[in-house]
C-alpha cells in the first residue's frame, strides 16, 4: 500500500525528522522540541503509524564494537521466475543483515555481517547453495561511512 506524500504536512514531517533523530525521548519532549501539545504529537504520531509513514522503532548498534569486522556485499544472479521467493531464502540465512531486489547486471544484493572470516565464507557458501541463485559477486566493505538508518531527509 502507498501512501500520498501529499497527505503529510509540514508539522508532520518535522515530527517524522525528530523521530529519525531521537525516538527514545517522551511524547512530552518530543511535543516541547516541536511547540506542540503533548495531546496533538500522540495523536499524529499515532496517525503516521496508521498510515504505514512509521513502521516500528528501536537503537542504533554500534555493529563493530559487537565484533561485527567482516561486511561484504553479495551481488546475485537468480534463475527462474520465483525472483522474490529465492530472495527471501536468501534473508534467513543466518549473517545476512538486507536483501534488496534490484535492476542492473545482478538480481539482487544481499548485506552480509559477520564476525570471522570463516563465518563470512560460511555465509557466502550458503548464498551460493540457495535453490535459484547462479552465480555471486561479493565485495568486502572496508570502512563503513554511513548507514541507512542515518537518512534523515523527509
Amino acid at each position: 500500500m502507498k501512501n500520498n506524500l501529499s497527505e503529510l504536512d509540514e508539522l508532520d514531517e518535522k515530527l517524522l525528522k525528530e523521530l529519525i533523530r531521537n525516538s527514545n525521548r517522551s511524547y512530552r519532549t518530543i511535543a516541547k522540541d516541536i511547540g506542540m501539545s503533548t495531546t496533538a504529537i500522540i495523536e499524529r504520531i499515532r496517525k503516521l503509524e496508521k498510515g504505514g509513514y512509521i513502521t516500528g522503532y528501536g537503537c542504533r548498534v554500534n555493529y563493530d564494537k559487537l565484533g561485527f569486522e567482516y561486511m561484504a556485499i553479495v551481488q546475485l544472479n537468480i534463475s527462474g521466475k520465483n525472483l522474490l521467493t529465492v530472495e527471501k531464502d536468501v534473508s534467513g540465512i543466518p549473517h545476512v543483515a538486507a536483501v534488496w531486489d534490484t535492476t542492473g547486471e545482478y538480481d539482487a544484493m544481499a548485506v552480509v555481517m559477520c564476525k570471522t572470516r570463516s563465518e563470512l565464507s560460511t555465509t557466502i557458501k550458503k548464498i551460493l547453495g540457495t535453490k535459484g541463485v547462479e552465480k555471486t559477486n561479493t565485495d568486502t566493505v572496508l570502512n563503513v561511512v554511513s548507514r541507512l538508518t542515518e537518512f534523515d531527509e523527509v
